[in-house]
Parts: structure tokens; sequence; C-alpha cells
């Protein structure tokens, strides 16, 4: 009997060595793959300093007199806002949504991990929010070519833990919440509360922010301008997980859910908005002065579409906009009475010539057109 055990063992031995030689390699390479890739070795890393002062475009504002925001010079609309200006009930539908054990990891969820792993080669992840902080400050869409996504995948998880060194909880979600992309001309959340509901971040509804960490999951398709039932819908999703997570009572729950999307989409650009013709003036006069006034850091000149300054003018938001209605209401009135004076002239828009130089100009024009030019190349008759 002890013969027969003995061989057993035996049997077994070169099997039990194999698996341990396997699960070294293994566990080595996955030790020395999180080396190389922190090394930059596969792509460079962002830096100690890049980590402490991470890029982000910020727009720059034009301040009134009386304290209003009038208008913007920007590449991404994007006016930052701290921690402690973000409602309650808009961190905890991005906890509920995004990351349930955000407060409990330091920048990987060990049981999130293995979906993440799991779900490479498909659109899942289930990354934490501080590993798509990483993402959005660093290296924006991911690849769909597995090698490459694991990379990426590596590299987010090590970029995550440093930012989770670098900076608090608090400082994380403001940081996400600030660079989030929400369509429509809104990047960053305080952009975003002023182009779909005309009102700062703080003031929003629970159902309003829902409806914002909803849009997280992919603007472009939950954008409320083109999709508002399925952003609703989206929504809905959001408050079912607050629910879940005990940050809503399932009354409260039914009634935000209820609560129909009511919009007041004020989309921001250089040529919309208040003193449109002075931010024109304003925005000339500032490529001179960046020149005459570089950074005292050293760092060169100013950029005004990037550099989030702001601008205080004398000009009385309120004041202006009196104006400008005073001066729409003049000029509908004086369209009428152009268009009677038109009336009177058979050869408007031309003033004092006949008809036959009126016809004379017009064909002048065609034959020197572009499209004139083209069709006599090819051969066609006038």
């Amino acid at each position: 009997m002890a013969q027969n055990n003995k061989n057993q063992k035996e049997d077994f031995s070169p099997y039990v060595k194999k698996f341990w030689k396997f699960f070294l390699y293994t566990f080595g390479g996955i030790i020395l793959f999180f080396l190389f890739a922190s090394w930059g070795l596969f792509g460079a890393m962002p830096s100690f300093d890049e980590l402490e002062n991470p890029n982000s475009n910020v727009a720059t504002e034009i301040i009134s007199s009386d304290g209003e925001t009038i208008g913007k010079f920007y590449l991404e609309n994007r006016t930052p806002i701290k921690y402690a200006d973000l409602p309650d009930h808009l961190v905890k539908a991005l906890i509920a949504t995004e990351d349930e054990r955000f407060y409990e990891h330091s920048g990987i969820d060990s049981r999130g991990t293995l979906r993440a792993v799991l779900s490479l080669g498909g659109s899942g992840g289930a990354s934490t929010l501080t590993q798509q902080l990483a993402k959005l400050l660093f290296h924006g869409e991911g690849s769909k070519f597995l090698p490459f996504r694991i990379v990426q995948k590596a590299k987010e998880w090590i970029i995550a833990t440093k930012l989770e060194r670098q900076y608090t909880k608090q400082e994380i979600i403001a940081m996400y919440l600030n660079k989030a992309d929400f369509v429509n001309t809104a990047v960053g959340i305080r952009s975003a509360a002023k182009v779909y509901f005309g009102k700062e971040p703080k003031d929003l509804t629970v159902d309003e922010a829902a409806m914002f960490v909803g849009m997280l999951k992919n603007p472009s398709l939950f954008n409320p301008i083109r999709r508002l039932e399925k952003v609703r819908e989206r929504r809905n999703v959001v408050l079912r997980q607050m629910e879940k997570n005990d940050f809503l009572t399932k009354e409260k729950k039914e009634y935000y859910q209820s609560q129909p999307i009511v919009l007041k989409f004020t989309p921001e650009s250089h040529i919309e908005g208040k003193a449109t013709y002075f931010r024109e003036y304003l925005r000339e006069f500032m490529k001179k002065w960046v020149k005459e006034n570089p950074k005292k850091d050293g760092g060169g000149e100013y950029d005004i579409y990037r550099d989030g300054l702001k601008i205080y003018t004398t000009i009385d938001s309120r004041m202006q906009e009196y104006a400008e209605e005073a001066v729409d209401e003049h000029l509908a009135n004086l369209q009428e009475e152009f268009f009677i004076q038109q009336k009177k002239n058979e050869n408007a828009p031309f003033i004092n010539i006949t008809s036959d130089e009126t016809r004379k100009i017009i064909e002048r024009s065609m034959k020197n057109s572009e499209r004139w030019r083209i069709m006599s190349e090819k051969g066609i008759s006038e």
C-alpha cells in the first residue's frame, strides 16, 4: 500500500513542477510587463510634473462690470469648478453609476480588474473613475487592437495608482467632471450645466445631475438634443443605481424618474451671446496684449484660447442687453422701410442705372465666375 502511494506521488511530481514553473513564469512575466510599461518602454508615461499639472484647455472668460460672464475665447469650452461647488447628489450619482467602490480602492478595483481583462477585446472595461481620468488626461480613445489595448490598460492602471497618491478622492472627482466632454460645445460639468440648463452645477436638481452622469458613458449617443428619449432612459438607469446604493429612497427614485427632461439649451460660441462686436475687438486687442505681457515665470506668451484668463471689462451686461434689444427693434423697422424703398426701384439692388446696364453687370459677373470658367473648359455652350 505504501509502495502504491509512493508511485502515485512520483507520477504527479512532474505535473506539480510544471504547474509551479508556469505560475512563476507567468507571475514574473506580468511583473516585468508592468515594470516595462512604467519605465515607458511601451510608450511615454507622464512625468511627475505632468501628473502634478495635467494639461487642460481652459476657456478665457470675458467678465462684465456687474460680474457676469458675457463671452469666452476657447478651443474647448471648459471652465473648471472646485469639488466644494459640486452638489452632493451629483457626486453620489457619479459614484453609484461609474465606480461603486471608489472610496475603497487605490485606483484599481480588484473585483473590477478581472472584468476589465476579460473585456479587452470588447467594448466593456469596468474601469474605475481614476482609470477613466487617466485615460482622459493622457491617452484618449482606447485601441481596438488587442495587444495595444492590453498595453493601454496597463498604463491606465499605473497612472491611476500614481494619481491616487498625488490627489485626494475629492480632487479626482473634480478633475474628472472638469475634463468630461458633454458635446454641443460643453466641456466640463460647469459648461454643461450652463449650456443645457442655464444654471450653475450647484443648482442642478437630482434628475438633472443624473442626466449628466448618464451622458458620461457615451456623450454622442446620449445627446439630449438628438436623442432625448434615450437620454431619459439612461438617466433613469442612473437613478436606479442611486437607489441600489442607498443614495435615494424608492419613492424619491420613482419621483425623479417621472420627471420630464426640460432643457434650456443655450449653446455658447464665439459669435453668439452679448457684445459680439466688442468681443471681436477685444480678441484682437488681447492678441497684441499677450505679446507685450509674457508670463512672469518665463513660460512664453499667454494663450487666450487655452490658459483660462479672466478679462474684466467696463461693460455692464444689463445695459448691454437693453442696448442690443433697442438695436434689434430699430433694425426691424429699418428693414421694413428698406423693402418698401426697394419695391420702387426696378433695378434693385442697383440705383441710378438702366435695366440694360444692370443686365450687363450681371452677365459680366457670371462670365468671371469659377463655375463659368469650368463649364467653358468642358465645352458647354452658353
